[in-house]
Protein backbone atom coordinates (compact mmCIF):
# COMPACT_ATOMS: atom_id res chain seq x y z
CA UNK A 1 0.00 0.00 0.00
CA UNK A 2 1.45 3.27 -0.48
CA UNK A 3 1.28 6.65 0.87
CA UNK A 4 0.28 8.95 -1.99
CA UNK A 5 -3.74 9.46 -1.17
CA UNK A 6 -4.83 6.27 -1.69
CA UNK A 7 -4.19 4.66 -5.38
CA UNK A 8 -1.65 1.95 -4.42
CA UNK A 9 -2.70 -1.77 -4.06
CA UNK A 10 -4.21 -2.62 -0.73
CA UNK A 11 -4.04 -6.36 0.59
CA UNK A 12 -7.09 -8.18 1.71
CA UNK A 13 -6.55 -10.57 4.89
CA UNK A 14 -9.40 -12.91 6.31
CA UNK A 15 -8.19 -13.47 9.69
CA UNK A 16 -9.34 -15.88 12.01
CA UNK A 17 -12.40 -14.84 14.25
CA UNK A 18 -11.54 -14.84 17.63
CA UNK A 19 -13.29 -12.28 18.16
CA UNK A 20 -16.32 -11.17 17.14
CA UNK A 21 -19.55 -13.11 18.79
CA UNK A 22 -21.34 -14.16 15.59
CA UNK A 23 -23.95 -17.16 14.88
CA UNK A 24 -27.24 -17.92 13.51
CA UNK A 25 -29.43 -15.12 15.53
CA UNK A 26 -25.61 -12.98 15.52
CA UNK A 27 -25.28 -12.45 11.93
CA UNK A 28 -22.70 -9.77 10.83
CA UNK A 29 -22.63 -7.54 8.00
CA UNK A 30 -20.31 -7.56 5.42
CA UNK A 31 -16.37 -6.83 6.73
CA UNK A 32 -13.44 -5.63 4.44
CA UNK A 33 -10.12 -5.91 6.02
CA UNK A 34 -6.95 -5.06 5.10
CA UNK A 35 -3.04 -5.32 6.35
CA UNK A 36 -0.91 -2.32 7.02
CA UNK A 37 1.53 -1.24 5.36
CA UNK A 38 4.92 -3.03 6.31
CA UNK A 39 6.40 -0.01 7.95
CA UNK A 40 3.44 0.15 9.84
CA UNK A 41 3.43 -3.67 11.43
CA UNK A 42 4.51 -2.55 14.79
CA UNK A 43 1.61 -0.38 15.34
CA UNK A 44 -1.00 -1.69 13.60
CA UNK A 45 -2.72 -5.40 13.34
CA UNK A 46 -4.76 -4.71 10.41
CA UNK A 47 -8.38 -2.52 9.53
CA UNK A 48 -11.57 -3.55 9.26
CA UNK A 49 -14.24 -1.91 6.97
CA UNK A 50 -18.08 -2.63 7.78
CA UNK A 51 -20.43 -1.68 5.89
CA UNK A 52 -24.41 -2.23 6.17
CA UNK A 53 -27.94 -1.47 5.06
CA UNK A 54 -30.73 -2.82 7.49
CA UNK A 55 -34.15 -2.78 7.88
CA UNK A 56 -34.43 -3.66 11.61
CA UNK A 57 -31.45 -2.87 14.21
CA UNK A 58 -28.50 -5.46 14.72
CA UNK A 59 -26.26 -5.60 18.18
CA UNK A 60 -22.66 -6.68 17.66
CA UNK A 61 -20.83 -7.98 20.41
CA UNK A 62 -16.81 -8.77 20.54
CA UNK A 63 -14.45 -9.84 22.92
CA UNK A 64 -12.06 -6.95 22.09
CA UNK A 65 -8.18 -7.90 21.57
CA UNK A 66 -6.25 -6.69 24.52
CA UNK A 67 -5.48 -3.42 22.05
CA UNK A 68 -7.12 0.12 21.62
CA UNK A 69 -9.38 1.00 18.71
CA UNK A 70 -9.51 3.98 16.01
CA UNK A 71 -12.86 4.11 14.33
CA UNK A 72 -14.43 7.10 11.82
CA UNK A 73 -17.93 6.50 10.95
CA UNK A 74 -20.41 8.91 9.06
CA UNK A 75 -21.78 9.15 12.68
CA UNK A 76 -18.85 9.51 15.36
CA UNK A 77 -14.91 9.05 15.35
CA UNK A 78 -13.40 7.15 18.44
CA UNK A 79 -10.48 6.29 20.05
CA UNK A 80 -11.26 2.96 22.04
CA UNK A 81 -9.61 1.72 25.26
CA UNK A 82 -9.45 -2.06 25.96
CA UNK A 83 -12.98 -3.25 27.04
CA UNK A 84 -12.55 -6.17 30.11
CA UNK A 85 -16.04 -7.49 29.22
CA UNK A 86 -18.10 -7.60 26.16
CA UNK A 87 -18.08 -4.95 23.71
CA UNK A 88 -21.24 -4.10 21.46
CA UNK A 89 -22.80 -1.98 19.12
CA UNK A 90 -26.28 -1.17 17.69
CA UNK A 91 -26.36 -0.84 14.00
CA UNK A 92 -29.16 0.65 12.21
CA UNK A 93 -29.77 1.93 9.14
CA UNK A 94 -27.40 2.53 6.41
CA UNK A 95 -24.04 2.89 7.61
CA UNK A 96 -20.01 2.54 7.78
CA UNK A 97 -17.03 2.19 9.82
CA UNK A 98 -13.50 2.65 9.08
CA UNK A 99 -11.72 0.85 11.90
CA UNK A 100 -7.86 0.44 12.55
CA UNK A 101 -6.87 -2.76 15.48
CA UNK A 102 -3.92 -1.47 16.90
CA UNK A 103 -1.29 -3.39 18.39
CA UNK A 104 -0.22 -3.23 21.85
CA UNK A 105 2.44 -1.17 21.51
CA UNK A 106 0.16 1.92 20.02
CA UNK A 107 -2.15 2.57 22.20
CA UNK A 108 -0.05 4.74 24.48
CA UNK A 109 1.81 6.76 21.39
CA UNK A 110 -1.60 7.59 20.19
CA UNK A 111 -2.78 8.80 23.41
CA UNK A 112 -0.09 10.27 24.26
CA UNK A 113 -0.85 9.14 27.82
CA UNK A 114 -1.20 6.33 30.12
CA UNK A 115 -3.76 3.26 28.43
CA UNK A 116 -5.63 2.91 31.88
CA UNK A 117 -7.25 5.74 31.83
CA UNK A 118 -9.27 4.84 28.76
CA UNK A 119 -9.92 1.18 29.88
CA UNK A 120 -13.44 0.33 29.18
CA UNK A 121 -14.04 3.62 28.11
CA UNK A 122 -13.30 5.87 24.90
CA UNK A 123 -12.54 9.36 23.75
CA UNK A 124 -13.53 11.52 20.84
CA UNK A 125 -10.78 11.22 18.03
CA UNK A 126 -10.60 15.38 17.92
CA UNK A 127 -8.93 14.66 21.50
CA UNK A 128 -5.84 13.32 19.90
CA UNK A 129 -3.37 16.10 19.66
CA UNK A 130 -1.06 12.92 18.00
CA UNK A 131 -2.53 12.61 15.26
CA UNK A 132 -4.27 15.82 14.56
CA UNK A 133 -7.93 13.62 14.92
CA UNK A 134 -10.08 16.18 14.08
CA UNK A 135 -8.39 16.44 10.39
CA UNK A 136 -7.81 12.65 10.52
CA UNK A 137 -11.60 12.12 10.86
CA UNK A 138 -12.35 14.76 8.19
CA UNK A 139 -10.30 12.79 5.47
CA UNK A 140 -11.33 9.80 6.22
CA UNK A 141 -15.49 10.37 5.21
CA UNK A 142 -13.86 12.39 2.90
CA UNK A 143 -11.85 9.56 1.39
CA UNK A 144 -15.18 7.12 1.80
CA UNK A 145 -17.64 9.26 -0.03
CA UNK A 146 -20.60 8.39 -1.14
CA UNK A 147 -20.42 4.82 -1.94
CA UNK A 148 -18.33 3.26 1.55
CA UNK A 149 -18.24 -0.08 -0.39
CA UNK A 150 -15.73 0.87 -3.00
CA UNK A 151 -12.52 -0.28 -2.48
CA UNK A 152 -10.88 2.69 -4.21
CA UNK A 153 -12.55 4.45 -1.03
CA UNK A 154 -11.17 2.23 1.28
CA UNK A 155 -7.68 2.50 0.04
CA UNK A 156 -7.54 6.72 0.21
CA UNK A 157 -8.89 5.92 4.05
CA UNK A 158 -6.35 3.53 5.10
CA UNK A 159 -3.91 5.99 3.56
CA UNK A 160 -5.04 8.79 5.69
CA UNK A 161 -4.86 6.69 8.70
CA UNK A 162 -1.17 5.63 7.68
CA UNK A 163 0.06 9.01 7.08
CA UNK A 164 -0.61 10.09 10.78
CA UNK A 165 0.48 6.89 12.54
CA UNK A 166 4.04 7.06 10.58
CA UNK A 167 4.58 10.10 12.82
CA UNK A 168 4.42 7.83 15.91
CA UNK A 169 7.84 5.73 14.82
CA UNK A 170 9.78 4.27 15.91
CA UNK A 171 7.92 2.35 18.51
CA UNK A 172 10.10 1.89 21.35
CA UNK A 173 11.37 -0.76 23.11
CA UNK A 174 8.96 -1.73 25.75
CA UNK A 175 6.32 -1.48 22.90
CA UNK A 176 8.10 -3.76 20.80
CA UNK A 177 8.42 -5.85 24.13
CA UNK A 178 4.43 -6.18 24.91
CA UNK A 179 3.99 -6.64 21.29
CA UNK A 180 5.99 -9.82 21.11
CA UNK A 181 4.32 -10.96 24.71
CA UNK A 182 1.03 -10.56 23.13
CA UNK A 183 1.83 -12.35 19.98
CA UNK A 184 3.43 -15.06 22.28
CA UNK A 185 0.92 -15.62 24.10
CA UNK A 186 -1.68 -16.12 21.58
CA UNK A 187 0.65 -18.46 19.61
CA UNK A 188 0.99 -20.61 22.85
CA UNK A 189 -2.67 -21.78 24.00
CA UNK A 190 -0.76 -24.23 26.67
CA UNK A 191 0.48 -21.37 28.78
CA UNK A 192 -1.97 -20.99 31.71
CA UNK A 193 0.43 -19.58 33.94
CA UNK A 194 1.78 -15.74 34.25
CA UNK A 195 5.12 -17.33 35.60
CA UNK A 196 5.47 -18.96 32.39
CA UNK A 197 4.85 -15.73 30.33
CA UNK A 198 7.63 -13.79 32.51
CA UNK A 199 9.78 -16.27 32.19
CA UNK A 200 9.52 -16.41 28.38
CA UNK A 201 10.41 -13.27 28.06
CA UNK A 202 12.96 -12.78 31.29
CA UNK A 203 10.83 -11.02 32.94
CA UNK A 204 9.97 -11.53 36.65
CA UNK A 205 6.13 -11.37 37.34
CA UNK A 206 6.50 -7.81 39.07
CA UNK A 207 8.41 -6.70 35.50
CA UNK A 208 5.57 -8.10 33.72
CA UNK A 209 2.77 -6.91 35.36
CA UNK A 210 4.12 -3.47 35.09
CA UNK A 211 4.47 -4.03 31.20
CA UNK A 212 0.87 -4.79 30.85
CA UNK A 213 -0.75 -2.69 33.29
CA UNK A 214 1.91 0.26 31.28
CA UNK A 215 0.71 -0.85 27.56
CA UNK A 216 -2.56 -2.76 27.69
CA UNK A 217 -4.26 -0.98 31.10
CA UNK A 218 -5.06 -4.36 32.56
CA UNK A 219 -2.71 -7.24 34.04
CA UNK A 220 -1.29 -10.39 32.75
CA UNK A 221 -4.24 -12.42 34.41
CA UNK A 222 -6.46 -10.39 32.25
CA UNK A 223 -4.17 -11.35 29.24
CA UNK A 224 -4.18 -15.05 29.80
CA UNK A 225 -8.49 -15.25 30.34
CA UNK A 226 -9.09 -12.97 26.93
CA UNK A 227 -6.46 -15.43 25.13
CA UNK A 228 -8.45 -18.26 26.78
CA UNK A 229 -11.93 -17.03 25.38
CA UNK A 230 -10.78 -16.15 21.97
CA UNK A 231 -9.86 -19.55 21.70
CA UNK A 232 -12.91 -21.25 23.12
CA UNK A 233 -14.81 -18.83 20.74
CA UNK A 234 -12.67 -20.34 17.52
CA UNK A 235 -13.25 -24.12 18.81
CA UNK A 236 -17.34 -23.05 19.00
CA UNK A 237 -17.50 -21.89 15.92
CA UNK A 238 -16.01 -24.86 14.21
CA UNK A 239 -18.80 -26.80 15.81
CA UNK A 240 -16.72 -28.58 18.19
CA UNK A 241 -19.01 -30.84 20.40
CA UNK A 242 -17.66 -31.96 23.18
CA UNK A 243 -17.72 -29.00 25.51
CA UNK A 244 -15.39 -31.06 28.37
CA UNK A 245 -13.04 -31.25 25.37
CA UNK A 246 -12.91 -27.57 24.79
CA UNK A 247 -12.52 -26.69 28.55
CA UNK A 248 -9.65 -29.23 29.12
CA UNK A 249 -8.26 -27.86 25.34
CA UNK A 250 -7.68 -24.22 27.28
CA UNK A 251 -6.47 -25.74 30.62
CA UNK A 252 -9.54 -24.88 32.43
CA UNK A 253 -9.65 -27.97 35.50
CA UNK A 254 -13.50 -28.72 34.67
CA UNK A 255 -16.07 -27.96 32.35
CA UNK A 256 -18.34 -25.91 35.23
CA UNK A 257 -14.72 -23.46 35.57
CA UNK A 258 -15.21 -22.99 31.94
CA UNK A 259 -18.91 -22.23 31.01
CA UNK A 260 -18.80 -19.71 34.29
CA UNK A 261 -15.83 -18.09 32.86
CA UNK A 262 -17.37 -18.00 29.45
CA UNK A 263 -21.05 -16.96 30.63
CA UNK A 264 -19.11 -13.56 33.26
CA UNK A 265 -18.02 -12.32 30.25
CA UNK A 266 -20.44 -13.26 27.50
CA UNK A 267 -23.51 -13.39 28.81
CA UNK A 268 -24.32 -16.50 27.52
CA UNK A 269 -22.73 -20.44 28.26
CA UNK A 270 -20.51 -22.38 25.93
CA UNK A 271 -23.67 -24.54 25.13
CA UNK A 272 -26.05 -22.26 23.82
CA UNK A 273 -23.12 -20.54 21.82
CA UNK A 274 -22.40 -23.34 20.09
CA UNK A 275 -25.81 -24.38 19.39
CA UNK A 276 -26.25 -21.18 17.63
CA UNK A 277 -23.41 -22.15 15.40
CA UNK A 278 -24.31 -22.81 11.89
CA UNK A 279 -22.37 -25.88 11.62
CA UNK A 280 -24.82 -27.20 14.42
CA UNK A 281 -27.85 -26.03 13.59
Amino acid sequence: MDDGGGDGAVERVTPIDRAHLTGVSRPTPPIHRYLPSPDLADLVDRYWIPVWSLREPSTQSTLQHPVCLLVVSGTYARCYGVSRGLSTVVLEGDGYAVGVMLRPAAGRLVLGRPVGELVDGWCDLAELATMDGAALTAEVRAAVGPDPGAESGHRAAIAAYERRLRTLLPVDPQGLLINEVVAWLQAHPEVTRVSEVAAAHGLGERALHRLVEQRVGLSPKWLLQRRRLHDAVVALKAGTTSLAAVAADLGYTDQAHFTRDFRSVTGTTPGRYLADQPGTR
